[in-house]
């Protein structure tokens, strides 16, 4: 079903973007055309994987192209399928960075949904990287898309709250509702039949370079923590923000121990599980007896 006559191109790859689609999907858009990530080697034995949005794709029926280069190829293949007046890019961490002829196809033009209130964190972990500094608050940003990270003018903002608990996958999973919700609110047609937040004449608001601050994107080697250096509610934090990857973990003996369960308790970092590398998880109190570690 397609509302508004809507042509809509979408730009995604992982999770977060598969179920973003399942949020349109329910409220009645569906895309013309998916543009995804290539298959990749995944787990232990680097099996061929396809990304979640492909798997969307094929269980929904909708056509979906896998460029290894957005070079002119890709451009000449694409432009035919967007020249309508209706046609709009949708790109929901899509994992490459999209060249300025290609952003620049469609007449409705590019939008993007970013877990973060630009200007801040501009880059590849917003989630994240508000929960390592200790922010109470995020959101969800919609931005016109420019040939410039996340610098697009602002088309719509959303703030909420983080919980003192809150882990970065739940958080995530509450930012990807609110930007769901916000894009369906965008493209649903006004009384009068048409969508004027995303036509030709609403430019957005110009984001402030002096406010900008960027984060990167996560490596394994980021979980890596110092017990004895590190204060209380940075560890916290850390293990908060990495607690689906990479996870926090110290070495003992030279073997990777992964911080699986943790809380932060009158000002302390209070270690409750681990899991020792190549072993079963343990209570941390049982780790310590066996293992002498303070």
């Amino acid at each position: 079903m397609k509302k508004n006559n809507l042509n809509f191109v979408f730009w995604g790859t992982p999770d977060v973007a598969s179920e973003t689609l399942e949020i349109l999907k329910q409220n009645g858009y569906m895309p013309s055309l998916i543009i995804t990530a290539t298959d990749k080697p995944q787990g232990r034995k680097m099996l061929i994987t396809p990304p979640p949005v492909k798997v969307w794709a094929i269980k929904n029926n909708i056509p979906y192209i896998q460029p290894e280069k957005l070079h002119q190829e890709f451009f000449n293949k694409l432009k035919p399928s967007c020249l309508e007046p209706n046609c709009l890019f949708l790109v929901v961490a899509y994992g490459k960075i999209i060249p300025e002829e290609i952003l620049n196809i469609p007449k409705l033009g590019s939008i993007n949904i970013h877990y973060s209130l630009l200007p801040k964190y501009r880059g590849a972990s917003p989630v994240e990287s508000a929960i390592l500094n200790g922010d109470t608050v995020t959101g969800v940003t919609i931005q016109k898309m420019i040939f410039k990270m996340d610098a697009g003018p602002i088309l719509a903002e959303e703030k909420t709250n983080i919980f003192p608990d809150e882990k970065a996958g739940d958080l995530r999973k509450r930012l990807i509702k609110i930007g769901g919700e916000m894009i369906v609110k965008l493209l649903t047609p006004s009384a009068s039949g048409t969508s004027p937040h995303i036509g030709g004449g609403w430019v957005g608001v110009e984001q402030d370079e002096n406010e900008t601050t960027f984060c990167k994107k996560i490596k394994k080697e980021d979980g890596l923590v110092n017990l004895g250096a590190e204060l209380p509610n940075v560890l916290y934090n850390k293990f908060r923000a990495y607690s689906s990857w990479p996870r926090i973990f110290f070495f003992h003996n030279d073997k990777r121990i992964i911080i699986t369960d943790a809380v932060l308790e009158n000002g302390e970092f209070i270690i409750k599980k681990v899991l020792p590398e190549g072993k079963k998880e343990i209570d941390y109190k049982d780790f310590n007896l066996r293992h002498g570690v303070d």
